[in-house]
């Protein structure tokens, strides 16, 4: 059962975290367009992988569990890093409760960004999430592998605000990760 804690709310919990974070999924989109355009099921954090303890130690009054084997949920404890093969953390107030928030896990080696779907597709760290919001392009790089209604939504809403740099490194990404992807035209269009 999902009952999304406000934005504010969970922007305000991770403004306390000395690691790097950043707003991702829908709600990170909007912003970008500058407009709501669809309802969310969730809030979406991400951090990187390599601050996960400290992200946990945020969440110490929390009840985080970690889709750990994926498609189940099991408790995330205080001290326990996560394996590789896990990335998406469901955090809830107590046990019963509602889920409030996500929280994903990214990749990075020193001051490169990996996208853990395809490693070949990297960038510098400080070009993933200015504003401690995720760029656009690289949330749509993350929906396009099987774009639900929603997400063809958001790739329609988002388009038209992305520049020259942004439709060609997602264009790019695309074509590495997919091979052929229905986008692309869009994008170089």
């Amino acid at each position: 059962m999902w009952e999304p804690a406000p934005l504010e709310h969970v922007l305000g919990l991770f403004r306390n975290l000395a690691a790097p974070w950043w707003l991702s999924g829908g709600h990170a989109l909007e912003l970008a367009v500058g407009q709501a355009y669809r309802e969310h099921g969730d809030v979406d954090i991400s951090v990187l992988r390599r601050d996960q303890l400290a992200a946990r130690r945020l969440l110490a009054g929390w009840d985080p569990h970690v889709a750990d084997p994926p498609g189940s949920l099991r408790p995330w404890p205080p001290d326990e890093v996560l394996p590789e093969r896990a990335h998406d953390i469901w955090v809830r107030e107590h046990p019963g409760g509602p889920w409030r928030f996500q929280l994903m896990l990214d990749e990075a080696e020193g001051e490169e960004w990996v996208y853990r779907r395809d490693p070949r597709i990297r960038r510098p760290l400080s070009t993933v999430a200015p504003g401690h919001r995720i760029a656009p392009e690289i949330q749509l790089l993350y929906k396009s592998r099987d774009p639900r209604p929603k997400d063809e939504t958001d790739f329609t809403q988002v388009l038209p605000i992305l520049d020259a740099t942004q439709r060609a490194w997602l264009a790019e990404a695309l074509r590495t990760a997919h091979d052929s992807h229905p986008w692309r035209p869009r994008l170089l269009a």
